[in-house]
């Protein structure tokens, strides 16, 4: 089989080609067939398509999509590479091989034609079978390519369906395995309890990014500086920061605020100075008296000394994240963080002393090189630190990130994330009396897993929850962050729809601090608008 072909190679450069004859589910085509063949460096060209590359035309198509008026194929390109090839070939990284065409025509009919969002969903289910068939794979999320799936779930229980209909759904419909079900289902419920005390219609959540980093580590791909550069303008971009706060509170002024994170970038890169300003500022602007949970990523090990905690402490927050992604020190050097374990563990303890008791820490399953074991050893180790709660994240490939290229350099064989090493962390999390509370997928995630949050009783991080599933507004201050209005609107026959508008700040620091009137202004016509 083609799966079979390419699994064992290292791909380097080498581009897989998927020519469509319409420009139509490009997003939902490259992000499932990506799940059935990670390492593909995948391109899909259509007649539409603007390369700057014109070699890339030349290649070979591994696949082909027809659409006909009332039927679609699915053409696989079955190569064979020479069984002349050397070693030496093999590892060459611009080699394509010498192919005999071999190929398989899988064929879908679209009698029914009621919607094109009947079309849409139909041609997602023909493309994941014919997938399945070709590849003898099953993929745990079946035909979902959203970052969301726990939202399936939460919309059918809160219109009133069971969650028999919910499974039969996700089963026959979307092809998803009994155990992503029993998930989605044991989190949508859970997510359902937890929620149930926000201000949805007259409420909303604070996002601030801070985008400065100690370091830029190899998987990321979030819009974040290095702080030793830009250490002189830290001072500028806090004073936006304080005109686009103004600005929210008084647009928002009669609204309550459930929630505020703190996010990144890595919020503790700042000095404990500059916190306490910005801490101050958020004090002093907003009605704090309402908030439900206040957030701060405290993240890397590098950026935490008790001083910056003694600061976030005294300013009521409530909850911080020390993210340590892995408790192996040879993968921490790998990745880009510039800390040991022990910083790791020291900052864990400062924070319990400082007096949070609500810890949240972060790991990766599926960095470069680890094994099964590597992940036991973590999770022993942060059973040891007993946190409130544990993010299981499973690495996904930005094609941003620095990890990008590493993986053409490397190949994808160094990813090491399976069911088994996610049951390890599962277990380590239950056993610690933790459940999972909010899950969330990435494209291009490794193993075509998850990322699963869990939680001791009452220590939720309810902006996780709310970030996921779009039921309350959140406005997003900061370079590169996105606000996010969720309306409610009622229909004349009584049903309700939601409608979700979005407002984007710039990404570039330097862009946010001059052009901040500008950012102001667009969320000024976002929020005020009916």
């Amino acid at each position: 089989m083609l799966y079979d072909v390419y699994k064992k190679e290292r791909y380097g450069n080498i581009v897989q080609i998927l020519r469509s004859n319409k420009a139509q589910f490009e997003y939902e085509i490259h992000a499932l067939v990506k799940a059935f063949y990670p390492a593909w460096d995948l391109k899909i060209l259509t007649p539409e398509s603007v390369v700057k590359d014109r070699k890339i035309l030349e290649i070979p198509p591994v696949m082909e999509l027809e659409f006909g008026e009332d039927e679609v194929k699915l053409i696989v390109h079955r190569e064979v590479h020479n069984s002349n090839q050397t070693d030496n070939d093999a590892e060459n990284t611009n080699h394509i091989g010498e192919l005999s065409d071999k190929e398989i025509i899988y064929t879908w009919r679209d009698t029914r034609k009621v919607s094109p969002a009947h079309y849409k969903n139909e041609f997602g289910r023909f493309l994941y079978t014919s997938l399945r068939e070709e590849t003898g794979i099953s993929l745990p999320w079946g035909n979902l390519t959203g970052i969301r799936p726990t939202k399936i779930a939460m919309t059918m229980l809160d219109g009133g369906k069971s969650e028999q209909d919910v499974v039969t759904f996700l089963r026959d419909e979307r092809f998803v395995s009994e155990e992503k079900i029993g998930l989605s289902i044991e989190i949508a419920r859970r997510e359902r309890e937890i929620l149930s005390t926000l201000h949805y219609e007259d409420g909303y959540s604070l996002y601030i990014g801070i985008p400065f980093c100690p370091t830029t580590c190899l998987y990321c791909s979030f819009t974040s500086y290095p702080i030793s550069v830009w250490r002189e303008r830290v001072t500028d971009y806090l004073t936006a920061l304080e005109k686009e706060m103004d600005a929210v509170a008084q647009i928002y002024r009669d609204k309550i605020l459930d929630t505020v994170y703190i996010g990144g970038g890595t919020p503790t890169s700042l000095s404990a100075e500059e916190l306490d300003r910005l801490l101050t500022k958020i004090r002093d602007t907003f009605d704090l008296s309402t908030v439900q949970e206040f957030t701060v990523e405290a993240g890397r090990a590098d950026s935490i000394t008790e001083e910056k905690l003694q600061v976030l402490y005294r300013h009521g927050v409530t909850r911080i994240s020390v993210n340590p992604q892995t408790m192996k020190q040879g993968t921490l050097q790998l990745i880009g963080r510039q800390h040991t374990v022990e910083q790791v563990v020291d900052a864990f303890h400062m924070a319990r002393k400082v007096g949070f008791d609500n810890i949240n820490m972060d790991i990766i399953l599926g960095l470069p090189g680890e094994t099964k074991e590597d992940v036991e050893a973590t999770i022993e180790a942060i059973q040891v630190l007993a946190p409130d709660s544990l993010t299981v994240h499973s690495l996904a490939v930005k094609r941003a990130s620095k990890l990008n290229q590493w993986t053409h350099e490397n190949g994808v064989t160094a990813y090491n994330n399976t069911e088994e090493t996610m049951q390890i962390a599962e277990r380590g999390a239950r056993d610690m009396g933790m459940v999972p509370y909010y899950l969330y997928r990435q494209k291009n995630m490794s193993g075509n897993f998850e990322n699963v949050g869990y939680s001791v009783e009452d220590k939720y991080g309810i902006y996780n929850i709310l970030i996921m599933e779009e039921k309350q507004t959140i406005v997003a201050l900061g370079a590169g962050s996105i606000t996010k209005k969720v309306s409610r609107k009622t229909a004349e026959d009584g049903s309700e729809s939601i409608l979700i508008e979005r407002c984007e700040n710039v990404k570039e620091v330097a862009q946010y601090i001059e052009r901040i009137e500008e950012m102001i202004e667009r969320k000024r016509r976002l929020l005020e608008s009916d």
